[in-house]
């Protein structure tokens, strides 16, 4: 079992963390996380939203690059399709250079509205574009020269320098939960990563259907990492109270929203469709995320183990409303008394 931490830099205003501490407090963290013994650090990206986010996961990536020497760095998730493909391919390939060959790149077409406006990338055929652009980055990183003639891109004879360090590229992650995007992934040799918006059995379902497309096209996918909210203390009062409005703030704010205004849906632990942003509480996605206590989290990595084939899990720690000093002592708690259990 490996152990990652996800930092999302989301600081809301009505909070006391100002995006800049936040970011600050990632780079910080970082030598700090590699130390503990995780095995890898992954940064979201989300554009436009009034509490920040990331909207640039490959300049933060290139920051934590530079005060690690071991710990993969992860994109999970980068919305390629907003990306010009050349210049993405560029930009990887550098950064994979710049980290001596640590780079993973989850990537996933992105649903957001806003962002494609304010983009200016059409909404319109988004999953096509997306594979347009995963297309482009496999042909830049991997041939002396490459053309490509698409619905969305032309690209004259062109040559990539640098290439990426890791041969023949960076790993490849899919952030998807579509039956076809899982089969396109599965045809491209892309792993699966699990989403923290998913229940259980959301998940067990999604790696059921992409290892039954892996199965059709002959890909053995060896790994199944999965993201989760993940707080940890001495008791579960503590945690709760700690990291509750945190987690309840990234499902209604974004999630919660989206799922309201039709663009994608969000469920509650009993199943039900969120109409309404304002009726996402702790309690009613309790199942979503692992706040407690050292014990109360083996239980839930070793479910997420057995239910799903967990391998890897990507721990969502760096919340809202949540200070540098409670993020690293419940990232010391996993280390020294979760992760020994599964390794």
């Amino acid at each position: 079992m490996k152990f990652a931490i996800s930092f999302s830099i989301i600081a809301p205003p009505e909070g006391a963390l100002s995006w800049d501490r936040m970011a600050q407090d990632m780079v910080q963290m970082a030598p700090e996380v590699e130390a503990m013994g995780f095995d890898g650090i992954h940064v979201l990206e989300h554009h436009f939203q009034r509490d920040g986010w990331n909207p640039s996961p490959l300049l933060a990536l290139a920051a934590i690059s530079s005060v690690t020497d071991r710990i993969r760095l992860a994109t999970d998730i980068l919305l390629a399709t907003l990306y010009n493909p050349v210049k993405l391919a560029e930009d990887t390939a550098v950064l994979d250079n710049l980290c001596g060959g640590r780079l993973t790149l989850g990537l996933a077409p992105g649903y957001v509205t806003e962002e494609f406006a304010g983009l200016m990338v059409p909404y319109e055929g988004r999953a096509r574009r997306f594979e347009e652009v995963v297309d482009i980055l496999q042909l830049a990183w991997t041939q002396e020269t490459f053309e490509y003639q698409g619905e969305f891109f032309t690209v004259p004879p062109t040559r990539l320098t640098p290439r990426p360090l890791q041969s023949p590229h960076p790993p490849l992650w899919y952030g998807v939960s579509g039956p076809r995007m899982m089969e396109r992934a599965a045809r491209r040799g892309a792993l699966l990563v699990g989403s923290p918006r998913h229940t259980v059995p959301e998940l067990a379902q999604h790696f059921d259907t992409y290892a039954h497309a892996c199965a059709q096209v002959g890909f053995v996918p060896t790994e199944r990492p999965i993201g989760r909210g993940v707080f940890l203390a001495r008791s579960r009062q503590a945690a709760v109270e700690a990291a509750s409005l945190g987690v309840t703030h990234l499902f209604r704010e974004l999630y919660g929203r989206k799922s309201a205004e039709g663009e994608r849906v969000l469920t509650a632990d009993d199943g039900t469709v969120i109409s309404d942003a304002s009726t996402v509480d702790f309690e009613t996605f309790k199942e979503r995320y692992i706040i407690g206590t050292p014990e109360e989290a083996i239980e839930r990595i070793a479910q997420l183990r057995d239910e799903v084939g967990m391998t890897e899990l990507v721990s969502w720690m760096q919340l809202p409303f949540v200070t540098r000093e409670q993020t690293l002592e419940s990232a010391r708690l996993l280390a020294e008394e979760v992760m020994p259990a599964f390794r």
